[in-house]
């Protein structure tokens, strides 16, 4: 037998029409997340959310929570969810018009998601580079296989061209390593990033998010980014901030899911908070919370046969998650030596005249030259 193309023999597998597998780069030690899960479970008594916790990433990491998130995008009662990605499309085709039409992108998507926004960037970009690659990026692999499953759904992107990869990409170390492997696969090329669904506000130190994410960038890459926003900071727009998310049993599903793939807890949904903070000159944070509301002490059983004592009254913060204001966004790219390209505004459910809404934001690194004069980001907020 004569010796095998191994890569050629590959691609042409990978390429096959119907097959469904997926290639995937894992960047971590699966090992590693776990205990990193488990230690923030084991935090300090508190009653507001600020000792025990589930990290960002961890709320999607695993075949639980994946389905759980899926279901909630899907739930008709979602509305918000439902309105941000039926209304995506045509944020994503006005920004491209104006700003990305026959340039030649690779595409990375940092948090894959279910993969319908990804699907219609895919399109775009391949009718003005057929031959550009796709690198979803996600710490949990079942959303990979989710995402990128939707997004390339009856597309012509052969799967050659596409190249998940599995690794938390808050982390600067990993940020680097992504950074040397899109250097060593695609050269020169240029990269449009993206960071949606309002991931950036899911961090605690999501301005650091951010910086970490702007060393990815070279001056001719571009990022694009989509946040909630808020145009009243108060406290009443607090609170109905978090009444908007409390009022979907999905959601409370959703959130919940993660601590019941990883303790035996019994999980009561009626225990599931939603507290709504102004944060000041920025937005509005967003805590839910799991309180133990039994009277007693619940021994709780942790991935590691680890037993955390569950206090009454004590919480664990299942989520967080952010609306910013105009101002506050705007701060926060000028911080991690970012510009605004363009920006699109969206209302989300508009009868309820709460001044919440989604903006797809367009940006690119302060080497890259465009001007950061006020009368540009002026023009940019009157397409509002």
């Amino acid at each position: 037998m004569g010796s095998l193309n191994f890569v050629k023999l590959l691609e042409n597998s990978i390429n096959e029409p119907g097959l469904g597998w997926t290639l995937c780069f894992i960047g971590e030690d699966q090992s590693n997340k776990l205990a990193e899960l488990t230690q923030e479970l084991r935090g300090e008594f508190s009653a507001t959310g600020d000792g025990k916790e589930i990290l960002s990433g961890f709320s999607y990491w695993g075949i639980g929570p994946t389905i759980a998130w899926d279901h909630a995008c899907n739930d008709r009662f979602y509305l918000v969810m439902k309105e941000s990605i039926e209304s995506f499309r045509y944020r994503w085709h006005q920004i491209n018009a104006n700003n990305i039409k026959d340039q030649k992108y690779h595409y990375v998507s940092l948090g894959v998601g279910t993969g319908e926004k990804d699907q219609h960037i895919l399109s775009l970009l391949f009718h003005a580079n057929p031959d550009f690659l796709y690198f979803p990026v996600d710490m949990s692999s079942e959303m990979l296989r989710l995402g990128v499953q939707r997004a390339t759904r009856g597309s012509q992107l052969q799967g050659s061209h596409v190249l998940p990869i599995q690794v938390d990409f808050s982390i600067e170390r990993n940020v680097d390593e992504l950074r040397k492997l899109l250097d060593r696969v695609i050269n020169n090329g240029s990269v449009l990033f993206s960071l949606l669904g309002n991931t950036l506000a899911n961090f605690q130190q999501d301005t650091e998010l951010l910086r970490t994410i702007s060393k990815l960038m070279r001056s001719e890459d571009r990022l694009l980014l989509e946040v909630a926003i808020t145009e009243e900071l108060s406290e009443e727009a607090a609170q109905n901030a978090a009444k908007e998310y409390a009022k979907t049993k999905s959601f409370k599903e959703f959130v919940t899911s993660a601590l019941l793939q990883n303790s035996d807890l019994h999980i009561d949904l009626n225990s599931v908070f939603f507290e709504g903070i102004v944060e000041a000159d920025r937005g509005i944070l967003i805590k839910i919370l799991y309180r133990n509301l039994t009277g007693n002490k619940i021994e709780v059983t942790l991935p590691d046969r680890s037993v955390m004592n569950f206090e009454d009254q004590d919480t664990i913060r299942l989520y967080l998650t952010r609306k910013y204001t105009s101002n506050g966004i705007e701060k926060t790219i000028s911080d991690c030596n970012l510009v605004l390209v363009d920006r699109l505004h969206t209302v989300l459910e508009p009868r309820l005249k709460n001044g919440f809404g989604m903006d797809l934001i367009l940006i690119a690194p302060d080497s890259s030259g465009i001007n950061k004069n006020p009368s540009v980001a002026n023009d940019i907020w009157s397409k509002r």
